[in-house]
């Protein structure tokens, strides 16, 4: 059981905190094993927009496989907002020294640099508080456009609803593209908004979009992208001619074919496990190529 622990501050805004959680208690609707909870420095905590939400102030017992997230809080600056008790401080700390990741959604990106968890690192914050992060964090490496940004197991999210973009970044990192895309289906937020960052899904990039044969079609190339596919099974799987799918795909996607589609979810996986220490050949057959050519050609391209 992975335990999402969410740390509740006064003023916390509503968005920032149920975004991620809905993300991961739909994960868990699936049947992935997400237990959530909400521990804070008192049993009540006022929300940004007068909601009370109950909390522990008790922490679970966490291990390496377990998340911590801060979600952000109303304040015009981050100087003069909530500040989290030393106590709060020492848990983040204390969790990601032993192998936890923490994660911050907006002003929550405050509470990881009070904790020191900034300093060397990529962040960021809300495109209002960005220059405060830097100057109250200079040790902090502070991009800016961007919705999340991940580094060594400290993850941060721009404003308010981005921190469902970094839940569902999070998901596909854990479990593959093929959850990440079911939640964000039943959630019906099938765009990924930062096209700019290396972290961005192409599943989820690629989602943006309403059409419902289209999301089908993805949904099994997304389930099994290191199979053989032929066009015909999957215009089949929709209950459509291979011409009408190709041209529904197309549309929906930018230009991209079913085929150029899988691909692309197999260099992102590649990729990933290139950056874990396999080989490009192991990888390659991983991802369902027969050989690491066609992996490295594909690479090689610019853009997909």
């Amino acid at each position: 059981m992975t335990q999402v622990v969410f740390v509740l501050v006064p003023g916390v805004h509503l968005l920032d905190l149920a975004g991620p959680a809905q993300v991961f208690g739909t994960a868990a609707d699936f049947g992935h094993p997400y237990r959530l909870s909400y521990v804070a420095e008192q049993e009540q905590v006022p929300s940004a927009q007068g909601l009370p939400l109950a909390a522990r102030t008790c922490w679970p017992e966490l291990g390496p496989d377990d998340l911590v997230v801060v979600p952000g809080w109303r304040a015009p600056t981050l100087r003069g907002g909530p500040l989290p008790g030393p106590a709060l401080l020492e848990r983040l700390r204390a969790h990601h020294a032993a192998g936890g990741s923490v994660a911050s959604v907006c002003a929550g990106a405050e509470a990881l640099g009070l904790a020191g968890l900034l300093d060397g690192r990529r962040c960021t914050t809300h495109h209002g508080l960005q220059d405060e992060l830097a100057a109250r964090h200079p040790r902090a490496v502070v991009v800016r456009d961007v919705l999340f940004t991940t580094d060594d197991r400290v993850v941060t999210s721009a404003g308010i609803a981005s921190g469902i973009d970094l839940a569902l970044h999070l998901l596909a990192g854990r479990h593959g593209p093929a959850l990440a895309a079911r939640v964000a289906r039943e959630m019906v937020v099938y765009a990924r908004r930062n096209g700019h960052e290396p972290q961005a899904s192409a599943m989820l990039r690629h989602r943006s979009h309403v059409d419902d044969t289209v999301h089908r079609v993805q949904d099994l190339i997304d389930a099994r992208f290191a199979e053989p596919l032929p066009l015909a099974r999957l215009a089949a799987s929709a209950g459509v001619s291979e011409r009408t799918l190709t041209r529904l795909f197309a549309r929906a996607t930018g230009g991209l074919t079913p085929l150029r589609y899988q691909q692309t979810l197999r260099v992102e996986r590649a990729e990933h496990l290139v950056g874990q220490g396999a080989t490009v050949e192991s990888a390659a057959r991983e991802v369902g190529f027969e050989d690491a050519r066609m992996l490295r050609r594909l690479r090689a391209r610019t853009s997909f």
